[in-house]
């Protein structure tokens, strides 16, 4: 199963770390991911596979709010199919 984290927030150092770190630790591998600055602001989107994560969706999901709240950061993740979705109504 694939999912999308998206993380928006001011730009500091080490956004793209704190998430990965995560991931990595949970077995969750990045497939994809862009990032931008725009001015004082941070915009990244990630496509990831959770198929061999060690915890359940819900838990990684709980380890990223956790990393939002140590980046100062909004971190939002959702199932691919969820997000595909959305975008095609």
């Amino acid at each position: 199963m694939r999912a999308i984290i998206t993380v928006i927030g001011k730009d500091t150092v080490g956004i793209l770390s704190k998430v990965s770190t995560v991931c990595a630790q949970y077995g969750v591998n990045i497939l994809e991911v862009t990032q931008s600055v725009l001015q004082e602001l941070f915009a990244m989107i990630m496509l990831v596979n959770v198929d061999k994560s060690s915890i359940s969706f819900d838990e990684f999901k709980q380890k990223l709010d956790l990393a939002a709240e140590l980046s100062n950061t909004k971190i939002h993740v959702m199932h691919e199919d969820i997000f595909n979705s959305m975008h095609r109504i």
